[in-house]
């Protein structure tokens, strides 16, 4: 049976495929792609901080809060920055509807 550690490191194949497509499809807004890639950064801080709680600390992450929160505010600025991107690219799109139904009165 797979472990949770073993399914989190699986996991981020799937999620560079995605990456991959995203970036290839040149309709998604800019600061939402960056804010997916954001995503690798808070990875790339989780691994070891929860490596740094279970040796050095002998605990698991989720029972640090300064260093679970600290992780953990990576994600949320990954998930401002695709919020605002989509957001952006939704307003950018009202407003293109805006001026064609005005060409067209």
């Amino acid at each position: 049976m797979l472990d949770k550690n073993t399914l989190f490191a699986m996991s981020l194949f799937p999620y560079l495929g995605f990456l991959w497509f995203m970036t290839r499809t040149k309709e998604t807004p800019r600061l939402a792609l960056t804010g997916f890639y954001a995503l690798l950064i808070f990875v790339a801080v989780t691994i070891p901080a929860g490596i740094y709680a279970k040796v050095g600390l002998g605990e698991e992450l989720a029972n640090v809060d300064w260093l679970h929160g600290s992780a953990e505010a990576f994600l949320t600025l990954s998930n401002i920055l695709v919020v605002l991107g989509f957001r952006q690219a939704v307003l950018q799109h009202q407003a293109g509807l805006k001026e064609v139904g005005k060409e067209g009165q």
